[in-house]
């Protein structure tokens, strides 16, 4: 083999190797449907020129057994006028019409049968692509299931791919470092920056009220005993406790007479001066 004939090989080989991956199956099965769409429209043409071959031979036809059994008439009125040569004379002439007659008839009868026949190929044609259409449609619905399944499992695949697992892993470990260091900052500002004390005594609080609510619920429910009434000692302990002491209260009242004497003495100097 020489070397063109090599070449010439290669050159069509991957010339049909582009072509095949250029070919979509949805655009070829259009352009195919497109083609039986217009090769149905001629053939549509051919038929109705048939159609109209085949009526216009029916008329012809129609025309000349008219005519003949015109030349009949005039024959039989020739006769009844005693002249038997023009009678002659016009069954010739019918024997002319009735022979063109046959002769368009054949044509009719065969024209006829071959517009059938048309007809039936028409028709086969037409079912044809009709089902070439459906059949399209299937197919061009299972391109596009088949493109969504491909695309799926590419992503698939590229979900399969360990390196992005292991990017959501570092990214959760890097939130989780940084939750943590906001949170010991924060603690430790409320320990350098706030009152520790305050904060405890803060928390007890909130704990006895937790735990005050917690048995006042259970004696709501019956689970607890219910409150017993306060003792009158404890009581009067209590009222010692909130009342003021007596002694502090006797040196506010001195202070407050002491203080009102000293303002009778003031206004009393002041008159005295103002009297002078």
């Amino acid at each position: 083999m020489g070397i063109f004939s090599r070449l010439a090989q290669l050159i069509k080989s991957n010339l049909n190797d582009l072509i095949s991956r250029s070919e979509d199956p949805e655009k070829m099965l259009n352009q195919v449907v497109l083609d039986m769409n217009n090769q149905l429209v001629e053939a549509k043409k051919q038929v109705a020129a048939s159609i109209a071959d085949e009526k216009r031979l029916a008329k012809q036809l129609e025309q000349e057994t008219a005519n003949g059994a015109e030349w009949e008439r005039r024959a039989m009125m020739a006769l009844r006028a005693g002249n038997e040569e023009l009678a002659r004379e016009a069954l010739a002439r019918k024997r002319e019409h009735d022979e063109l007659a046959a002769s368009y008839k054949d044509q009719w009868t065969k024209q006829k049968n071959a517009v059938e026949q048309l007809k039936k190929a028409l028709r086969l044609l037409n079912d044809k692509i009709e089902e070439a259409k459906r059949k399209k449609n299937v197919l061009v619905a299972r391109k596009k299931r088949a493109e969504a399944q491909k695309a799926i499992q590419e992503t698939m695949s590229g979900l399969r791919d360990p390196s992005a697992f292991e990017t959501f892993d570092r990214m959760a470990q890097k939130v989780d470092q940084m939750e943590a260091e906001a949170e010991a900052q924060g603690e430790l500002a409320e320990e350098y920056t706030g009152d520790g004390l305050a904060s405890q005594f803060a928390q007890l609080e909130r704990k006895h009220g937790a735990e005050e609510d917690l048995l006042a619920l259970k004696r709501k429910m019956g689970l607890a005993p219910p409150e017993e009434a306060r003792a009158p000692e404890a009581e009067a302990v209590q009222a010692r406790v909130e009342a003021p002491p007596p002694a502090a209260a006797k040196s506010e009242q001195d202070e407050l007479a002491a203080a009102l004497e000293e303002m009778d003495a003031e206004q009393q100097e002041e008159k005295r001066k103002a009297g002078r």
